[in-house]
């Protein structure tokens, strides 16, 4: 029963209890304290009555009359009505009552102690007499020569003193009862907001419900990161860390331990999301060497009825984009491959109707001619590729943009010198790299007005490997030279070269993209990346085709050259 009881509830009844435990234990306390300082007060006050009595000069002389109780009896009953005693009681050294409350106990011996008031000791102590228990004090009466000569005993009864005791047990008792009633009513607050920040939840059920999304953090292929108002990461998980490239961290870390957002090594438009706290959903940001899918919400959490609910920070949600994009770029290179084999096959085709035509004109000459000088027209450009870059997909790559240049009415031109410095460069790397720039400088020229040029240069040395693309397209604005490398910035909505001189804006749909890729494949390889124009003076020779300058734009990716002791990328180990 207890175990379904809610935080709130146990708290409640766990400080009721306390609070009652402690008042009953102060309230004990305090009553038998306040008792004994009663029972002492008396004491001393009867001390005080008595020894006034023995020092009366009237006492020590009555002591030796013949008859004291004649002279003492009076005075004894106007001292007990003026000192508010129950009783003075003088006696002769053998216990002989010369007075008393009650007259008929004239004559017979004190109930009590007397030894130490015969020592000439003055002594307090609670004993029963004849009167019942009582508080009395015995004093000495002596002579001059120090000779005991009678005893004085002023008392009070305990039923009096009890009686006087009572009168503070009134205010102790209201003290425990008012502190019950305090500590009561701030464990009801105390429980209310216990109630409502936990749901109604008892310890077992948020121990386990704390087990259950500790094992979801870290079984989640996603990576989940959580952050509060103030920009602290509260948590992220493993796979957040892995993505982000952070240390691993523990879940639920301690406050002091919680890294600030511009502690952590984060791209700058992460930051920017993750400080921002808006609401994103499928949004692409780059990192080094990932691309990563990041939506994000507020985490809110339960409020008043009629009010607002308050938000705790944000949970931001990643996932690794990256194989995917990599898988595309390959599937776009097929395509590419495969366009161009649909648009040989189209133009084979053709030939071979005219081939058939002049042979069936009788012209066996002309159509063995035709057909001689297509092949070796074909077979020398397949040569020439092959010859130059012996790296087979970027052999494959460059044949089918060749092709696919040719179909749109535009010529692609290829310089290649020392292409045996490719080989420990990641084939997809070099796929992406080539393939976006190609792809961009290929609709460039096609947008422009004939005649329509592309131009390719691979150049390696010991240090380095250099491919430069220029176009005879529209150029770049200088204005916007700086974001056409962004994600999501594309100028092809126009028809112009990605980043051309019409402008740019956040590309619609998935356009945006390629320069982007282009940019983090170069990071990642640790080269740089370039932006000029093609009729600009070129060292290298890369932008110039035929003799005469590219009127367009160059892109420059310098890579530093592979270790020719390291293994080699492009081939799976055993």
């Amino acid at each position: 029963m207890i175990r379904r009881w809610s935080i709130a509830r146990r708290l409640f009844v766990a400080n009721v209890l306390f609070v009652l435990v402690l008042s009953v234990v102060l309230g004990t306390a305090a009553i038998i304290d306040a008792r004994q300082r009663t029972y002492d007060d008396a004491g001393r006050r009867m001390q005080t009555v008595a020894a006034a009595v023995a020092a009366n000069p009237l006492v020590l002389s009555a002591a030796g009359s013949p008859e004291p109780p004649t002279t003492l009896q009076p005075y004894a009953a106007k001292v007990m009505a003026d000192a508010g005693v129950d009783f003075i009681t003088i006696m002769a050294p053998d216990r002989t009552r010369w007075t008393h409350a009650n007259p008929a106990e004239i004559g017979r011996p004190y109930i009590g102690t007397i030894e130490p008031a015969l020592r000439g000791e003055t002594f307090t102590e609670v004993t029963a007499g004849t009167l019942g228990p009582s508080v009395r004090t015995i004093v000495p009466v002596r002579d001059s020569a120090g000779t005991v000569r009678a005893l004085v005993a002023a008392g009070v009864t305990v039923r009096n003193v009890d009686i006087a005791a009572s009168g503070r047990f009134g205010a102790i008792i209201a003290l425990c009862l008012a502190l019950l009633a305090a500590g009561s009513l701030a464990s009801w607050f105390l429980g209310r907001y216990l109630r409502s920040v936990t749901r109604g939840w008892g310890p077992e059920q948020l121990a386990q419900l704390f087990a259950y999304y500790e094992s979801v953090l870290h079984s989640v292929r996603e990576g989940v990161v959580l952050i509060d108002t103030r920009g602290t990461v509260v948590m992220y998980n493993d796979q957040a860390a892995e993505l982000l490239g952070l240390e691993p961290s523990d879940v639920g870390p301690s406050a002091g331990a919680a890294p600030r957002l511009a502690e952590l090594p984060l791209d700058a438009s992460l930051r920017a999301l993750f400080e921002s706290g808006r609401t994103a959903h499928d949004e692409i940001h780059l990192s080094d060497s990932r691309i990563l899918v990041v939506n994000q919400a507020p985490a809110v959490g339960p409020g008043r009825p009629g009010g607002r609910n308050p938000v705790f920070g944000t949970v931001a949600t990643l996932r690794d984009r990256t194989e995917i994009e990599s898988l595309g770029s390959e599937l776009e290179t097929m395509r590419t491959l495969s366009g161009a084999l649909r648009a040989q096959t189209h133009e084979h085709a053709n030939r071979l109707h005219t081939i058939v035509s002049l042979m069936e004109l009788g012209r066996t000459d002309d159509a063995l001619d035709f057909a001689t000088k297509d092949l070796e027209l074909s077979q020398r450009l397949t040569d020439d590729i092959v010859a130059s870059v012996d790296e087979p997909v970027l052999s494959a790559l460059i044949m089918g943009k060749s092709a696919e240049a040719h179909e749109r009415g535009a010529e692609l031109t290829v310089h290649v010198s020392g292409a045996d410095g490719l080989h420990g460069l990641a084939v997809q790397d070099l796929v992406t790299i080539l393939g976006n720039l190609l792809d961009n400088a290929l609709d460039a020229a096609a947008a422009a007005p004939p005649p329509r040029k592309v131009s390719l240069t691979i150049a390696t040395t010991p240090d380095a490997v250099t491919f430069t693309v220029a176009d005879s397209g529209p150029g770049i604005d200088p204005a916007i030279a700086g974001d056409i490398l962004e994600y999501g910035f594309s100028t092809k909505a126009s028809g112009v070269h990605d980043g051309g001189p019409g402008g740019g804006a956040p590309a619609p749909g998935g356009r945006g993209v390629g320069l982007a890729l282009v940019r983090q494949a170069v990071k990642r390889l640790d080269g740089t990346l370039s932006i000029g124009a093609a009729d600009a003076p070129d060292d290298s020779g890369g932008a110039a085709l035929g003799g005469a300058a590219l009127k367009g734009a160059l892109f420059r990716v310098v890579l530093p050259a592979p270790d020719p002791a390291a293994p080699d990328p492009t081939k799976e180990t055993e």
